[in-house]
Order: structure tokens, then C-alpha cells, then sequence
């Protein structure tokens, strides 16, 4: 039998695309006649600081900017390559196919090299999400991630749903899954800006990651209670108030 996240299309998530999909396009006039190439690369920059922050990457928005300029930096070794990893990531998101294993694989490991020994594949091992000392995420067990992520893409190629409730179905099921030893929320995240960004390609500047950050405990709290019921929908919704907020 396949795996398909379960989730409901509620009124919520129909007014949310609607709107969104309003703001899309207004965003994308003013984007066009604005969003020169240094305010597309700050945009992306902000992503990255985001999104590593939410991962406990420490480095502040000056000193991610220095590092990707290739400028010298006092921090923590880990966090600078964990920068460079994620702007190159980010950088070769064009060339990638989001249904694509291949594509995932090769994207998790050049954002993982050097972190992590096992990049460019799933992983081996079981793995558990905790906060502080509570498990709150018992991800499927390592031998069932290729054919539960084999399942998954499928479903994001043949979907018939509207992108942006893809986008999120494929991030909550991303993170169900858990298919990697590490590095699988700022993939996840990654994932939804390219299923995204392949629908409207002014979405890869959108920095919805900023957003995110801002609400992390919520993110947390919205995977868990999505985990805890099964179904996906709770995530969507708040993945498209992300969306949302973030495109106004």
C-alpha cells in the first residue's frame, strides 16, 4: 500500500490559497519591477539565517552575509560551513527536479558535507525528534524510509492539489518521515521553496523562513499535534498563514 499523508481541505486552507494566490500576484508585478539582483540575493541570505537559526546556528545576519562573501569570521567552525552549505544548496535549487530522488539526495549532501558522515543517503539508524528530554517524534524505522520516500515523491509528481497545499502536504510528510540522519527540517523547508519556486519562480526570494523563525515554537508545537493526530492538515494550515504573512 502507498503512503500518502492523510489531511483535509478545509474552508481555512481554501480562503488561505485564495488569498495567497491574490498576494502572488501582486507580489510578483511589484517583485518584477523591484526585486533587482542584490535584493534577490539578500532575500536569500535572510532565508538562510532563518533557517539555520531555527536550528540553533547562532551566527547573525552580518556575519552569514561576510561568510557567503567570503569574508573571514569569528564564530563556530560547524555554523560557517553550515552557511556555506546552505547558500551553495540554495544557489543550485535550479537545477533541481523536486520529485526527484536523485535531486533530494544530491541536495542533502551538499547541505550536510562536512557536518554529518552520512550525506547523499538516507539513513541507517533509527532516529527520534526530542524536546529537552520528551520524545516527541518516533520517525519510521530506517529499513521502511526508501519506499515510504519512493511513495512520497511519487505523490508529489502525480498530485493533482493546488502547489501551495503540496508544498506543505510534502513538508509534513518530509518530516514524518524523517528520511536522513540529520539535517531533514532545513531540507524539509528547502523542499517546499523548490516545489514552490517551480510554480512561481519569484517564490525561491520569498524569506517565508523568516516567518517561520519568528513563530518556531509554534512550528514545533504544529508538527507535534499533526504527529499526534495522524493527519497533516494542522500543519498546512499553518504553513499557508506562513505563506501568507509572508507574501503581504
Amino acid at each position: 500500500m502507498k503512503y500518502q499523508p492523510p489531511y483535509t481541505i478545509t474552508p481555512a486552507i481554501v480562503n488561505l490559497v485564495a488569498e495567497i494566490g491574490e498576494a502572488i500576484d501582486r507580489y510578483t508585478v511589484l517583485a518584477e519591477q523591484n526585486l533587482t539582483p542584490r535584493l534577490r540575493r539578500e532575500n536569500r541570505i535572510r532565508t538562510i539565517q532563518a533557517s539555520l537559526a531555527i536550528e540553533n546556528n547562532t551566527l547573525p545576519l552580518g556575519q552569514v552575509t561576510a561568510v557567503i562573501e567570503g569574508k573571514r569570521v569569528l564564530g563556530h567552525p560547524r555554523e560557517i560551513q553550515e552557511v556555506r552549505n546552505a547558500f551553495a544548496t540554495y544557489e543550485a535549487m535550479d537545477d533541481w527536479d523536486a520529485s526527484a530522488e536523485e535531486d533530494l539526495l544530491a541536495a542533502h549532501e551538499l547541505l550536510m558535507r562536512g557536518l554529518v558522515d552520512e550525506t547523499g543517503r538516507y539513513r541507517s539508524g533509527g532516529v527520534g525528534i526530542f524536546r529537552g528530554e520528551q520524545l516527541v517524534h518516533m520517525a519510521p524505522p530506517a529499513d521502511r524510509v526508501p519506499k515510504l520516500m519512493e511513495d512520497l515523491l511519487s505523490c508529489l509528481e502525480n498530485t493533482n492539489e493546488h502547489p501551495l497545499v503540496a508544498s506543505c502536504v510534502f513538508h509534513y510528510a518530509f518530516e514524518f518521515i524523517h528520511p536522513f540522519a540529520d539535517g531533514n527540517r532545513r531540507l524539509g523547508r528547502l523542499w517546499q521553496t523548490l516545489i514552490l519556486r517551480n510554480w512561481k519562480p519569484l517564490l525561491a526570494y520569498l524569506p517565508v523562513e523568516t516567518v517561520i523563525r519568528d513563530r518556531q515554537e509554534d512550528y514545533y508545537r504544529i508538527l507535534a499535534v499533526a504527529d499526534q493526530q495522524a493527519n497533516a492538515t494542522p500543519f498546512i494550515e499553518f504553513m499557508l498563514g506562513a505563506l501568507h504573512d509572508a507574501v503581504r
